[in-house]
């Protein structure tokens, strides 16, 4: 297997050819939204030509206070490892508090989302698996109160998105306060 090229777009490292490579969190891309949080995927899911894991999908997430995702259930199994800070998990229309180091085991078509709850950055490694992308996306008062529902039910993730704001390619503005700075 030969090693894969990264390069550097301005928000950090990305390959672009596919191989192995080791690449440290704090070098790789980084993806932002001022509701969505932080993201680094180790992928290069937007590139030209992508870059992605053909089987597992893993990412750190960084959320303030009141960042979210969308409250969704997918077909594979999840897992999730908060690493530092706080967050609620709005999981089957209940709420849990998780902090560092509580794990999240989603067998597939659990509903869930992650909302940023403490005083600082939550960090989550987030882990799945790529075999099968079916994707439903229910509409939850719980989750809506975090701004985390879609309005109307779909397994359309494009409608899912249509008016939730995209990343773009930049670190989080609390870059300096997150455990590998």
């Amino acid at each position: 297997m030969n090693k894969a090229r990264l390069e550097d777009f301005g928000s950090g490292l990305t390959p672009v050819t596919q191989g192995w490579f080791v690449v440290n969190v704090r070098d790789a891309e980084w993806w932002f939204s001022e509701g969505r949080g932080g993201r680094c995927a180790f992928e290069n899911e937007y590139g030209e030509p992508r870059v992605e894991f053909a089987q597992l999908g893993i990412n750190v997430t960084v959320l303030e206070r009141g960042q979210s995702g969308l409250y969704h259930a997918e077909a594979n199994q999840e897992a999730f490892l908060v690493v530092s800070g706080e967050c609620v998990l709005v999981v089957e229309n209940e709420e849990r508090r998780l902090r560092p180091w509580d794990f999240f085991h989603s067998p597939p078509w659990t509903e869930h989302a992650f909302v940023g709850a403490g005083d600082g950055p939550c960090v989550i490694l987030m882990v799945g698996s790529r075999s099968d992308p079916g994707v439903h996306y229910p509409v939850s008062e719980l989750a809506a109160r975090y701004g985390a529902s879609v309005a109307e039910e779909t397994s359309d993730w494009r409608k899912a998105y249509a008016t939730v704001e995209w990343f773009r390619r930049e670190r989080p503005p609390n870059w300096t306060r997150l455990p590998w700075a």
